[in-house]
């Protein structure tokens, strides 16, 4: 999961969303929080120019409040709102019934006239309080200082009243803009599982170029990854031609020495001649190994395709004309429309080793069958003879094992089919029946 491109940036989406909401939620919750605030004090001006107008000083010059406000939490001891008024010369005061027998401590009074805002001090109770106030001085010059304040409680729990409802939408925007950004990550990332999808069909060998229409970010790669299959390929078919060249170089020195060896055993030096002869035999296997390499359709790819049919009857007729072949009975047990994904060249190379292979240890008769499934093609050959031990099984497919010297084989004939089935995705498989042994080659189907 640490590895995947899509979680890694899902996952830096998520962290990034989170935090720019976290931000937003706090900047939300500021801004709310001075708007309630400037609420709070507009509604105190409303109230303190109602003060001011109801505030006088009397004949006697003392300040007199005629009429006091009409909410009437300021009736209600402590109630969290208060107004006071205060004869700046004498020190007077008139008081609201809230205030009880506390007192507002303000700061500095301001200039005449100034209306001046107070967030942030002491009430009666040390709560924290809001508070407007202005000075005013009357033609005699007689001044008074009147005051409206309100706990700032009312104010946090306004905000934090938004808050609750503000943190269910914050979420709910956060899940959404998760998802859309996952959608968004997968649709980008939809080319590269396209690619994906191409280099695996090209392992497989179902195509041999990367077969996709990228988007300008991506096709340089695909492009890329075509010229490598390009250089792939010309790297193999030199790398086939010098095993061919090789090969068939090594032939006429391995005719010489055979010619040699007959003349060694006619002057009696049967010993040097069979030290010889195996040493050619060697190499003879190696050469015809090698051989079989090279002849592997260059490029296999899905569009190979061939009748099993045609391809086994035409075995069969070479092996018939063989001296091990002109006493059996052979049976040909393949529909005629079935196809295997196999290049026909390739399929004879497969199905004369092991017709052979079968016709030289088969008693009476050999069959050759095909069945399709599908995801695969089965294409078997079972003789009558006395099959193989399991001990001996595995290692038949070894390069160059003889297990019977004496009936002429070279021991490559089933280490060549397992090459050529192995470079087309297959598999092999022996198993003894009753009697003989039967041998199929199974090849994936091309989707």
């Amino acid at each position: 999961m640490g590895n995947s491109i899509r979680f890694r940036l899902w996952l830096a989406a998520t962290i990034s969303i989170l935090v720019a909401l976290a931000i937003a939620g706090v900047g939300l919750r500021y801004l709310f929080e001075l708007n309630v605030e400037r609420r709070v004090v507009s509604e105190l001006t409303v109230d303190l120019n109602d003060l001011i107008g109801a505030t006088n000083f009397a004949a006697d010059g003392r300040l007199s409040v005629q009429a006091t406000l009409a909410d009437p939490r300021f009736s209600i001891p402590f109630s969290g709102h208060y107004w006071q008024v205060q004869d700046t010369g004498s020190g007077n005061l008139v008081r609201s019934r809230s205030l009880w027998d506390a007192t507002l401590a303000l700061p500095d009074h301001a200039t005449n006239g100034e209306l001046r805002e107070i967030k942030e001090f002491k009430g009666p109770q040390g709560e924290l309080t809001i508070a407007v106030e202005r000075t005013i001085i009357d033609a005699s010059g007689r001044s008074f200082r009147a005051v409206v304040a309100e706990d700032h409680q009312t104010v946090k729990e306004s905000v934090d009243g938004y808050v609750r409802d503000l943190a269910p939408a914050l979420i709910l925007l956060a899940i959404a803009l998760m998802a859309a950004f996952f959608i968004q990550i997968t649709v980008g990332l939809a080319p590269l599982e396209t690619l994906r999808v191409s280099v695996r069909n090209v392992i497989a060998q179902r195509t041999a170029r990367l077969e996709v229409a990228a988007p300008s970010e991506v096709q340089p790669l695909a492009d890329e990854i075509n010229r490598l299959l390009d250089a792939q390929e010309k790297a193999l078919a030199r790398a086939r031609s010098r095993a061919t060249d090789l090969a068939h170089g090594l032939k006429t020195p391995l005719q010489v020495l055979s010619a040699d060896i007959r003349a060694l055993r006619k002057k009696g030096e049967t010993e040097l001649a069979d030290e010889i002869e195996k040493s050619a035999g060697a190499i003879r296997r190696h050469v015809e190994r090698e051989l079989a390499r090279a002849r592997l359709a260059p490029g296999v790819s899905g569009k190979a395709s061939c009748l099993v049919s045609d391809v086994a009857a035409g075995v069969i007729a070479v092996v018939k004309r063989t001296p091990s072949g002109k006493q059996l009975s052979f049976k040909l047990d393949v529909a005629e429309n079935l196809t295997a994904p196999i290049d026909e060249g390739d399929l004879s190379e497969i199905l004369g080793n092991l017709v052979e292979n079968a016709a030289r240890y088969a008693k009476s008769s050999v069959r050759v069958g095909a069945s399709i499934a599908w995801d695969e093609v089965t294409v078997s050959v079972a003789d009558d003879g006395p099959g193989i031990p399991d001990v001996d099984r595995e290692s038949a497919l070894s390069r160059g094992v003889q297990l019977d010297s004496k009936r002429g084989s070279s021991g490559l004939g089933l280490a060549i089919v397992s090459d050529i089935v192995e470079a087309y995705g297959g598999r092999l498989a022996m198993a003894n029946a009753d009697p003989g042994l039967a041998v199929a080659i199974s090849l994936p189907r091309h989707s």
